[in-house]
């Protein structure tokens, strides 16, 4: 059983997904931690709820982006992780700290990544004039919303289509894949190389397996 720590900084829906899906047997892991940048979010009262251990790291008790995440991966470490899952964490993370979890994070990003890096994603691509939209699994790097993907999922974007009605639909897919490709690291089947991304030992292209 891989031991996972879940990093928020809301709401933790795609966290409620992941421990649902390792409760119910699907993952072979455990959620052993939650831990927030955020004190009073939903997320973890969900995550206590599920009688999974929660800690809050704010980062406005730290002068600096390095100090905290610093920090920040020394309270990870203490908990011992085989993978560590971004899901809503509001924070751009310094290199080292991507370095040191190299191969062994992973992060959900809503939009068909490489387009749409960083924030508003569900109004940019309706101000774009996209007919479709998405969701992005993919291995956290150096590169803010830029390491390899690993699974999409498409949703149409319809006339009259809000920035709300794209997350809500995107959200549907976020708690259907995340769950999936967290399962495929715990099972050994996933892995980060040199060359990308590989699945079952062969490697995934760059919109990930979706693209298959």
């Amino acid at each position: 059983m891989k031991r996972i720590v879940v990093l928020i900084s809301g709401s933790g829906t795609n966290m409620q997904a992941i421990i649902d899906a390792c409760q119910a047997g699907k993952i072979a892991g455990e959620v052993v931690a939650v831990i927030s940048n955020k004190a009073g979010v939903a997320g973890l009262d969900k995550a206590q709820a599920a009688g999974v251990p929660t800690a809050v790291l704010s980062h406005k008790d730290f002068e600096s982006r390095e100090a905290y995440d610093q920090e920040l991966q020394q309270l990870i470490d203490g908990y011992t992780p085989d993978l560590i899952v971004l899901a809503g964490f509001m924070r751009i993370l310094t290199p080292d700290f991507t370095r040191h979890y190299h191969g062994r994070m992973l992060n959900i990003h809503p939009s068909l990544l490489p387009k749409y890096k960083g924030i508003n994603t569900h109004q940019r691509a309706l101000d774009a004039g996209d007919t479709e939209h998405g969701v992005s699994v993919h291995f956290v790097t150096e590169e803010l919303d830029g390491g390899p993907v690993i699974l999409q999922a498409t949703i149409p974007v319809f006339d009259g289509d809000t920035a709300a009605d794209l997350q809500a639909r995107v959200h549907t897919q976020e708690h259907a894949i995340y769950p999936l490709v967290v399962s495929w690291f715990c099972k050994g089947r996933l892995r980060l190389t040199a060359n990308g991304a590989e699945l079952d030992d062969q490697p995934l292209g760059p919109s990930g397996y979706a693209a298959d």
